[in-house]
Parts: C-alpha cells; structure tokens; sequence
C-alpha cells in the first residue's frame, strides 16, 4: 500500500466497481501497474477499493473492456479539498478578514487609566503620553516596551516618584507614585554656620544669625562664617543660623586628549529588512535586497501581535542594517587642547554643586606626549560653602 501522506497530498479515489468479472477486472488494473488498496467484497457482489487520482484514466479504458460498472464513491486528498476551498472561497475570504480584522483591532489603544495622580498630574501625564504615542484610537503595536514608557515618564514629569505601566488587553494602566515633599523646616536646635572648605567669600544673605566675615576675606575649612549668637554679652541670645555664604573655592583636575583617532560613523545608506516571526522561524516578506555593505551595524526590532488580549507566538520584526565606514580625525594642537579642556570642564562640573558655577579656568601644565594633549587645568568656582553645625556648651 502506498504510503498515506503521499496519497493525501497526490489524491485518491474510493471506486465501487460492479458486475461480471471483476476479478479478471482488478487483475487486469494490477497489470496496468494500477495500485488498488483497502479491497473490500459486498454480498452483492460489488467492490470498494481506492486508487489514485493521476490513475482514474487507466481505470476507465481498463473498464470498457470488461461488462462491469464503475462509479466513483468520493474523492480525497489534497486536491479535492483545493477544489471546496475554491469553492467556498467566499466564507474562506470572509472567515480570513473577519480574523484580519480582529487582530488589528487587538493591536489598537482603547483605553488609558491613571491611578494614584491628581488631576493636574494626570493631565501632564496625558501629554507626554501624546508626545510618546500612546493615546487612544492608535496603535500600540510599536509601544509595547512598557520599560522605555515607564522612563520616559519618570524623566518627564517632575513631580512623580515612581509610576508602574502594564497593557491588560487593549488598555494602559498607570499608577502613579507623587512626590511626597515635605516642608522645610527650621533648624531645631541653635547653630553656626562654619565654611565646609577653604575659599575667598564672594556675597552673603544671611536671614538668621552675626556675620564673622566680609567680602573678599579669605576663610579656612571650619571656620565660623555666621554665629549663632546674638544681643550682647551680658544678655546673649542662642539662634539657628540661617543664610548663604558664597565664595571662590579651587578645583584642579588633569584631561587627555588625542591628535588622531579613528572611529566609526554611519554613511547615511540603509537597508531595511521586514519579517515575520514565529516561533524561532523567521519568514522574510519585504525587503529582499541584498547587503552589499563592506562595514555594517544591524539593529533589530521585535513587536509581538497580539490577539484579543493574548500575546500570540507572531511577531512582527523589523531589522535595519545601516552602512557604517571608518573616519579618521586628525586634530591641530590648538584644537586639541580646547577639546582636552571641554573633557576637564565637564568633569569638574560633575563634583561641584548643582547651583555652582564656574568662574575662571587656568592651564597650569600643557604638553604633547604619545600623540596625545595633556593638561593640567585649575578652576575657580563660585558656590555655597557654608554648612551648619549645633552650638555645644563652650561654643562662644
């Protein structure tokens, strides 16, 4: 008997046959190199056996020559199931859309609810949801990374500690954590306010408390900036210092910068690449160009297809493959001894206080070793240094 699956695919015929002879009948098939299987004999007489469907003509002239009758019970396989499908390709067509349909509007934003935000947060939420795509009527079907979301939202409104983003079905939920800020309050117990390093004082705003020093005096580390004792001697009053005391205070700090360097840099040319994913299976369906470029890096992106609600085994994946090519700089001493200085700047504005700034930067040491530019800079800056410390028993 010939192999199942290959009659399936080829397709088969079940054949009663009935009449005188049918013996010498399928003898005669057999010779003809017909095969016959599953023979069944009736009481009648009459026999039901399958053959195959690229046979059915041999069958008919081996027939004309014997007095039986031949009709065909039904037909199997894969070609009579192609032949009902065209048939019936209307439902097909329609069953296919109506499928078509539902997955896209599985893939589309129907609701976004915030909890935990007031209104005025909400509304701020709202707009940068806009500015990030995530809105309702749209598709979610690229803003699926609730991570990226989550930080872009954290990063944006000022006014939330932590917010936690989750799609159910075809629906954002948000829940917001606000800033809790507290109100400043006073110093409990009476203080000075002491210089936290050494530094040339620049200005004073002092709320609170005796100025001990002047404008463009020099202080030591420690040293009291703004007593907490006030009145006179005889009838002394014990406060808590309020106030700022800016002044210069000194950075040094040492930057390298090479003459040439090579790095890569993208050309411009792209080649995009669309799939679909099931599974481990990738099945290209635009975007057959072939990559041609010497130097290269490929990006790719995943973007699961969801079916009401359920994250389905699909995925659509796009892949980008950008031309890259090798760039080499080459850098006059000038040029990199101003980028040796950019590198210390940044550097020095990662230490100092936010509300610093810088005021004067000197180059106390240049030279050229190994190809490169090295410096050694010295910076003066403006900032807050006082600092408060509690008045103890023989604090004057």
């Amino acid at each position: 008997m010939k192999n199942r699956w290959i009659t399936f695919l080829t397709g088969r015929v079940f054949v009663k046959a009935d009449g005188p002879g049918l013996e010498l009948f399928l003898n005669k098939l057999t010779r003809d190199g017909i095969v016959i299987w599953k023979v069944k004999r009736y009481k009648t007489g009459a026999m039901l056996f399958y053959i195959p469907l690229q046979d059915i003509h041999k069958l008919r002239n081996a027939a004309r020559r014997f007095e039986c009758q031949i009709s065909f019970v039904r037909g199997e396989g894969a070609p009579f199931l192609w032949k009902r499908l065209i048939r019936n390709s209307g439902f097909l067509g329609g069953m296919l859309l109506f499928m078509l349909m539902i997955t896209v509007l599985s893939n589309i934003t129907w609701g976004i609810e915030i909890n935990g935000a007031n209104p005025e947060t909400e509304h701020k939420i709202r707009k940068e949801l806009e500015k990030l795509g995530v809105q309702v009527g749209t598709s979610h079907f690229k803003n699926q990374d609730l991570e990226k979301i989550q930080k872009e939202l954290t990063e944006r409104v000022d006014n939330i500690t932590w917010v936690g983003v989750e799609l159910r079905g075809t629906t954002f939920h948000f829940q917001v954590v606000e800033k809790n800020e507290p109100k400043k309050q006073e110093a409990r117990s009476p203080g000075h306010l002491i210089a936290a390093k050494k530094a040339v004082i620049t200005k004073l705003f002092v709320e609170k408390g005796q100025p001990l020093v002047k404008v463009n005096q020099f202080v030591k580390k420690g040293q009291t900036l703004v007593s907490g004792n006030i009145g006179n001697e005889e009838d002394p009053i014990i406060v808590s210092s309020k106030g700022k005391v800016w002044g210069k205070t000194w950075y040094q700090t040492e930057a390298e910068f090479p003459l040439k360097s090579t790095f890569q840099v993208f050309t411009g040319e792209e080649n995009r690449k669309h799939l679909i994913q099931i599974g481990s299976v990738t099945i290209p369906f635009w975007g057959f160009k072939r990559n041609d470029y010497e130097k290269y890096e490929e990006e790719t992106d995943n973007y699961p297809i969801r079916f009401l609600g359920w994250k389905m085994p699909v995925s659509y994946m796009e892949k980008t493959i950008r031309e890259t090519e090798q760039y080499k700089r080459s850098l006059t001493r000038k040029e990199a001894v101003e980028a040796a200085k950019d590198l210390a700047r940044r550097d020095v504005l990662k230490t100092i206080p936010e509300d610093a700034e810088i005021d004067e930067e000197i180059i106390l040491h240049e030279e050229v070793e190994n190809g490169k530019v090295k410096l050694t800079m010295y910076f003066q800056v403006i900032e807050d240094i006082a600092v408060e410390k509690p008045i103890t028993q023989g604090d004057e």
